[in-house]
């Protein structure tokens, strides 16, 4: 299967990042036609509520995927294009402005970017999947501006066989590997983990986590190197309505208990 460079750990770092924070939000999705109209409100620790209100539609063959004004007064704007098979086209703007360009074709993923407001930086990644469930890939990130030449270059694998996954990409050029796994014990229980390597550091747990798939809902939690043990529930309560409740703590400390609270509809 081809993916790209940043998604060659997703499936074990999808269990240890993802639906787990300590906001309170509600996010509201409409569709009015060919438009689609979200309005996301959070509220501050102080109590104060924010939102923003985006749309997503399309136009003669253009895809506007984001359309967002904010409560600050800032605009994003995410727009898409595929000219040809394979290739497609993409603009992201708000405090910057990036241009991309993404290719796929067969188990071959390559992708570019570079800030057109300030014209810094360019990126570059490609990723081949080969066969036995082995994939490989690098990356690398150049600087236009300033003290101009590269800035980042890595490379990474990943490994899948049967219940198995495992992933390895360096990083800070070399100085760093990171690794992740998972190992699914059945259809409905996951493990993951995540240690990163260096000179000075020759093993480092970073967190170890699991997503279980409960008749109360989806079920993840995970234990930090910090301490800090976190777990989050995701159930769909009612047809297109999904509730998150998500909470931490760090050791036996109450005073560091956090929670978050979203919903979805």
């Amino acid at each position: 299967m081809a993916i790209k460079f940043s998604d060659l750990a997703k499936a074990p770092t999808d269990i240890l990042n993802e639906d787990y924070t300590s906001k309170v939000s509600l996010k509201c999705k409409k569709n009015a036609g060919p438009v689609a109209v979200t309005i996301e409100t959070e509220r501050a620790a102080r109590g104060t509520l924010t939102s923003k209100v985006g749309t997503k539609f399309s136009y003669a063959g253009l895809n506007f995927d984001k359309v967002q004004h904010t409560a600050d007064g800032g605009s994003v704007l995410e727009t898409s294009l595929v000219p040809a098979p394979g290739f497609k086209l993409s603009f992201k703007g708000g405090r910057g402005a990036v241009l991309g360009l993404d290719y796929k074709k067969s188990n071959f993923v390559a992708t570019g970017k570079m800030d057109v407001k300030d014209m810094s930086k360019f990126s570059t990644s490609a990723c081949l999947g080969l066969s036995g469930g082995v994939t490989v890939g690098s990356e690398l990130a150049y600087a236009l501006s300033g003290k101009t030449g590269v800035t980042s270059f890595n490379v990474g694998a990943s490994y899948s066989a049967g219940s198995f996954f495992a992933a390895a990409a360096t990083a800070s050029k070399f100085s760093q590997l990171n690794v992740d796994c998972m190992y699914k014990v059945n259809p409905d229980l996951s493990i993951a983990g995540s240690t990163t390597h260096s000179a000075a550091e020759s093993i480092n747990l970073v967190a170890v986590g699991c997503a279980y798939k409960a008749p109360l809902g989806d079920i993840k939690a995970k234990v930090g190197s910090n301490g800090v043990l976190s777990a989050v529930l995701v159930k769909n309560i009612a047809p297109k309505v999904a509730l998150t409740a998500s909470g931490s703590i760090k050791g036996t400390d109450t005073s560091t208990f956090k929670y978050g609270l979203g919903l979805s509809l």
